[in-house]
């Protein structure tokens, strides 16, 4: 099941009324724009985005097509045909309890291990099924989509009743690694293997911004990572707009009324609750009518008011590029074995002395909370021919 939920792009949700209507006017939507056109702007794609999957399907009648590529997959299956035409190649990618196979390559200098998606031939594959006495079966793989370029057919296939956790000795280096743990491990600044990651529901997150007094509203959330603060966020509800949500979801979760919202960017997200495995992140700024805090203690710790110096210091402080490092190295460690069962969700964030300078922590670059936090800290220093950008691209840190 998990699988399935993996490849299906999820519908957006329908909402029949909203809970919290604000009606604008045509003068107030045009001063609206005005003031706020240069913040919505983004100028480079978030981790996670860029599939090379989600391209269109090829017609029926080419042999990259599904109903194709799968008489081909049952012929070499079935007949345990080994030399026939290798045009196109198959590749899988196996799924474990949720977690999907992972390989490593040595990084160059002292450079942490390179990580990625463990593909596999169709031949690697059978002789794991052979090796742990399972039939393959051409029933188990879905069909995900093909390159033409690559003349090659994608597949999955969920392996959880039918191969034991890969041993600490395989020869290729593979294991089966939980999402949120690749996620931080995986090299940000490379945004071919971040692309290989992405997966897409549909949820909200915004900065919400006291345009008057210079401030962003950002909270904590009940978790272990110290001192972590982020954009507010939630999923949309049946006959809801993006905008209705994110009113909705702020006044919910800390009595803040928000007016004008504007969208700056989105983002496929690997790492959620175990039954909505895959997330489209649509990020926005949404500027505050009050300013009072009431916090929803049910799904907020804390939220507060920040200063954009005080959000800036957190951006300076945090050590990204470390925390990437340690998260690489570890699950290297956990896949020879040496480390068991190990989430390195808290490794998002490594602390150091010069950090208590700082009194917050933000989340990462792979994230699209960085992007809309850092995008309003340095809004007013950095421009790139005429309009605002972040401050710092990830591999910079």
């Amino acid at each position: 099941m998990f699988i399935f939920q993996f490849l299906l792009l999820l519908p957006p949700t329908l909402r029949c009324f909203s809970k919290f209507p604000f009606p604008q006017t045509a003068s107030s939507l045009t001063r609206a724009f005005s003031q706020s056109t240069s913040m919505s702007i983004n100028l480079h794609s978030h981790a996670f985005s860029g599939n090379p999957l989600l391209s269109k399907f090829p017609l029926p009648g080419n042999p990259l097509s599904p109903s194709a590529a799968l008489e081909a997959l049952n012929a070499r299956i079935s007949l345990n045909n080994t030399h026939s035409s290798p045009s196109p190649s198959f590749k899988v990618l196996p799924f474990r309890n949720g977690r999907p196979l992972a390989s490593s390559s040595a990084g160059t200098g002292d450079s942490p291990p390179i990580w990625d998606l463990g593909w596999l031939g169709l031949d690697d594959l059978r002789g794991i099924f052979e090796n742990s006495g399972a039939q393959l079966s051409v029933d188990l793989l879905v069909y995900l989509n093909s390159s033409s370029e690559d003349d090659a057919v994608y597949w999955a296939i969920d392996v959880s009743d039918k191969v034991p956790e890969l041993g600490s000795n395989n020869a290729a280096g593979l294991c089966f690694v939980e999402l949120r743990t690749l996620m931080v491990a995986t090299d940000w600044s490379d945004l071919q293997l971040m692309g290989n990651l992405a997966i897409a529901g549909h949820v909200v997150i915004m900065l919400v911004i006291d345009r008057e007094n210079d401030r962003a509203l950002l909270a904590k959330r009940p978790m272990r990572i110290a001192r972590l603060y982020t954009c507010l966020s939630g999923f949309t509800e049946p006959g809801e707009s993006l905008e209705e949500a994110v009113r909705r979801e702020t006044w919910e979760e800390t009595g803040i009324e928000v007016g004008e919202v504007v969208y700056h960017s989105s983002q496929p997200w690997p790492v959620a609750p175990n039954s909505i495995p895959c997330q489209l992140m649509v990020g926005f700024f949404a500027y505050a009518k009050s300013l009072e805090i009431t916090v929803d203690k049910t799904e907020l710790e804390d939220a507060q008011w920040f200063s954009r110096e005080d959000v800036r210091k957190a951006l300076t402080f945090a050590k990204y590029k470390q925390a990437q490092r340690t998260a690489a190295e570890k699950v290297e460690q956990m896949c020879k074995g040496l480390e068991k069962n190990r989430s390195l969700a808290s490794d998002l964030n490594v602390e150091s002395a010069d950090e208590q300078h700082a009194s917050i922590v933000v989340p990462g670059p792979f994230a699209i909370a960085y992007h809309l936090i850092s995008s309003w800290a340095f809004s007013d220093q950095n421009v790139v021919n005429g309009v605002e950008c972040n401050s710092k691209n990830p591999s910079d840190l």
